[in-house]
């Protein structure tokens, strides 16, 4: 999981729209698309450039602010306040396609009051919609078993335990510099070349804060209950986990997930919701890394839905971590 690292090794690199000519190459780009994390609107503008409808959807308010420069010369765009797990409600119609990028936008990266970068001190916040749960509420607040399981199965960190006795015994902490200092404290120094210490951490808090994991599934079975037969769903992930879960929902969707033997096939009996396009996952060429360093741990999947109705299929077996037994404050 530390294929956020990107994220954070330039702050003042531009944003650029990761795997887009990737994208543009596999889907149709017209008719009504939602783009379900519209933060810089990168997506949005390509798609809006290639004739198709755009309802761009966000939790964090201030992106639409900072995109009022532009928008107003798309008429076919619409923008809303949300997350794109309500995005079949909130787009109020079929539509011909989701695109979802799962990466952290640079502008929150970049705005220290958000409290998101391990490279920029600022009150240790972290909420995508700036409400509800902190991460300095979650720090100072959560048990010492809970930020231990909150680190290990959402930043895969293995000195999880450690790391959260440290944070116990040094409250409060109310910044990201401060955190920072306490990680480094019981971890080895970084070495050049590798990624930040603090780097697992702050994407595990983040992820537990910003219910990442529970939002992206939610946010699959949204795509499929709003997409038309055909409609085309494309999926870009930074890290193992989020590609996981993207990749166990198109194949249990599509009817490939497996887990059949000689002795007990497997029995496939829900007619398929979806036809894979990528069978395994797209990654960037050299040009792209060359012009994006972002994009060297980016990952894109697309599915294309069929005529099938969308139905509640379960959530087991679709990778997503969970915490043992303990519980967000």
């Amino acid at each position: 999981m530390s294929a956020r690292v990107p994220r954070e090794t330039n702050p003042d690199a531009p944003h650029l729209p990761v795997l887009i000519d990737a994208i543009l190459d596999q889907v149709t780009p017209q008719g009504v698309w939602v783009d379900g994390t519209f933060g810089a609107g990168g997506y949005t503008k390509a798609f809006l450039d290639k004739g198709a409808k755009v309802i761009a959807i966000d939790r964090d308010p201030l992106v639409f602010d900072m995109a009022a420069e532009w928008a107003g010369n798309y008429p076919d765009l619409v923008l809303k306040r949300g997350t794109f797990s309500e995005l079949d409600t909130i787009a109020g119609e079929l539509v011909d396609g989701v695109v979802l990028d799962l990466g952290v936008s640079s502008m929150q990266l970049d705005q220290a009051e958000r409290g998101f970068s391990f490279l920029r001190d600022g009150p240790l916040d972290m909420r995508m919609g700036q409400d509800g749960l902190s991460a300095a509420d979650l720090v100072n607040e959560g048990s010492e078993a809970l930020l231990a399981d909150i680190l290990f199965q959402y930043g895969e960190e293995r000195a999880s335990r450690r790391i959260a006795k440290a944070i116990i015994g040094a409250r409060p902490i109310t910044t990201t510099a401060k955190l920072v200092e306490v990680i480094e404290s019981v971890l080895p120094k970084g070495k050049p070349g590798h990624s930040h210490p603090a780097t697992r951490s702050f994407q595990a808090i983040r992820i537990a804060v910003n219910d990442e994991f529970g939002q992206l599934i939610s946010g699959l079975e949204a795509a499929e209950r709003a997409l038309k037969p055909g409609g085309e769903l494309a999926v870009v992930t930074f890290h193992s986990l989020e590609d996981r879960i993207v990749k166990k929902f198109l194949q249990a969707r599509a009817g490939k997930s497996g887990g059949g033997s000689r002795y007990a096939p497997e029995q496939q009996t829900d007619e398929p919701t979806f036809e894979l396009i990528t069978r395994k996952a797209v990654t960037a060429d050299k040009d792209e890394l060359a012009r994006n360093p972002r994009s060297r741990s980016a990952k894109l999947r697309i599915g294309r839905r069929t005529d099938a109705p969308a139905a509640d299929k379960g959530r087991a077996g679709l990778g997503l971590p969970k915490l043992t037994g303990q519980e967000l404050l």
